[in-house]
């Protein structure tokens, strides 16, 4: 199994920057297609943005494009979504999540996942 911990998360004013952090353990970190998802209150999980195994791909929702970045640092067997330009809209909870495969954008395909990390963004 693999097993996943987000940080990073806290409270900043609109416009402002984050950085989250997913740290990975228990398998082969590299083999992982990874992504973020995020969940606000009264809303479904959503898709925020994924990587392919390699880091050679990524993908991000409409909603974040321009604005956050997804990547992976497999030797460190950490994968990051840097925030830029923070919306309140983008106050979620935020979750990391793994699988075996391709990169996705729908949640029910990942295997693991992490506990959240919170971003709260004020006007």
């Amino acid at each position: 199994q693999v097993q996943l911990v987000e940080s990073g998360g806290g409270l900043v004013q609109a416009g402002g920057s984050l950085r989250l952090s997913c740290a990975a353990s228990g398998r082969t970190f590299s083999s992982y297609a990874m992504g973020w998802f995020r969940q606000a209150p009264g809303k479904e999980r959503e898709f925020v943005a994924s990587i392919s195994w390699s880091g050679g791909g990524t993908h991000h929702a409409d909603s974040v494009t321009g604005r956050f970045h997804i990547s992976r640092d497999n030797a460190k067997n950490t994968v990051y979504l840097q925030m830029n330009s923070l919306k309140p809209d983008d106050t979620a909870v935020y979750y990391c999540a793994a699988r075996l495969g391709v990169k996705s954008t729908q949640a029910r395909l990942y295997d693991y996942w992490g506990q959240g990390t919170q971003v709260t963004v004020s006007s």
